[in-house]
C-alpha cells in the first residue's frame, strides 16, 4: 500500500502526539523504572553476595536463586524466608525482590543476571524528559501487515557483546515512501499489535545508534496497519549502561532518514 495518510487535522495530530509524548516520559519517570537502573551483574555457578544486597546469589543452567541468609527482603509482596529459585523464559519478563527502598530484578538474558532499580539513581533525578523531531503527518505511512506461514522464531544481537536474544516474528510490513517499497520484520508486541526494531539514516547521527522502536496496532481485517514513526520510541539502551536491548533483525535498517520519533537521549550527549 502506497502512501502518507492524507486530510490530518494538523492540530489535533499535533495535540495528540504532545498528550502521547507526556504519557511516555511520565512512564520512563516511574521511581523503579529503567531509569532508575544502577547496576547490572551476572550471577556465577557458586552463590555469592553483592554491595548493598542481602543473601547470596547464584544460577545453575535452570534457573536462579536467592537465599536471604536472614536478610530483610520480600517478593510477590511476601517476606522471604527460605530460598527462591528462579526459573524464567529467555528473553522474557524478569522478576522482582525488593529490598530496603529498592527493587532487584533477576532475568534470564542467556544467563541470569540481577539489576538494581534505585528511585535515587542519578539519571532518574536528572531526567529532563526526551528530545524529539517535530511531529509531522508526513511520516505516518498506511501499509500492510504479511503473515507468516508459521511464526517464525528470530535471533538477534544484543547492545552486549556476545549476547543474543531470540523473538517470535509473525509476519513482516510491507510500506512505501517516495515510490520504493520497504520491508519490516515484525515482532509480536508486549500488549497486542507489533513491535518493529529499525535503524535508519538518522541512526547514529541525531537518533540513537542501536536501535529504535515502533509500535504498530493489530492490522485491520483487509490487513492495513498504521506505521506512525513520529511515536518511533528509544530502547531502554539508549538511556541507559545496564540494559541488554535486542538490535534489529537482518533488514530492518531503512536507507532514508526517518526525522520523526524520539532522538538521542540527553543522558547520551
Amino acid at each position: 500500500m502506497t502512501g502518507v495518510l492524507d486530510e490530518v487535522d494538523q492540530d489535533g495530530f499535533v495535540a495528540a502526539w504532545q498528550e502521547w509524548k507526556r504519557v511516555r516520559e511520565r512512564s520512563l519517570a516511574e521511581p523503579y523504572g529503567w531509569l532508575a537502573l544502577v547496576s547490572l551483574d551476572w550471577l556465577e555457578n557458586e552463590p555469592r553476595s553483592y554491595p548493598g544486597l542481602p543473601g547470596q546469589w547464584w544460577q545453575d543452567a535452570d534457573a536462579a536463586y536467592f537465599d536471604p541468609k536472614g536478610g530483610q527482603a520480600e517478593h510477590d509482596g511476601r517476606p522471604v524466608t527460605e530460598r527462591l529459585r528462579f526459573e524464567l523464559v529467555n528473553s522474557g519478563a524478569g522478576t522482582r525482590v525488593v529490598v530496603d527502598g529498592i527493587e532487584v530484578e533477576v532475568a534470564r538474558r542467556g544467563g541470569y543476571l540481577i539489576r538494581v532499580h534505585d528511585p535515587k539513581a542519578p539519571v532518574l533525578r536528572d531526567f529532563k524528559g526526551v528530545p524529539a523531531y517535530e511531529p509531522s503527518p508526513e511520516w505516518v505511512f498506511k501499509g500492510t501487515y504479511e503473515a507468516f506461514d508459521e511464526p517464525r522464531p528470530t535471533t538477534v544481537g544484543a547492545v552486549v557483546e556476545g549476547l543474543s536474544h531470540v523473538y517470535t516474528a509473525p509476519g513482516v510490513v510491507r510500506f512505501t515512501h517516495e515510490g520504493r517499497e520497504h520491508t519490516l520484520t515484525a515482532f509480536n508486541g508486549s500488549n497486542g499489535g507489533f513491535s518493529i526494531l529499525f535503524t535508519d539514516g538518522t541512526s547514529g547521527v541525531t537518533t540513537y545508534a542501536a536501535n529504535r522502536a515502533l509500535a504498530v496496532a493489530d492490522p485491520a481485517p483487509d490487513g492495513t496497519v498504521v506505521l506512525d514513526f513520529t511515536r518511533a520510541t528509544n530502547l531502554p539502551c539508549a538511556f541507559t549502561d545496564y540494559a541488554t536491548c535486542p538490535l534489529p533483525p537482518e533488514g530492518n535498517r531503512l536507507p532514508f532518514a526517518v526525522e520523526a520519533g524520539e532522538k538521542t537521549p540527553y543522558e547520551r550527549g
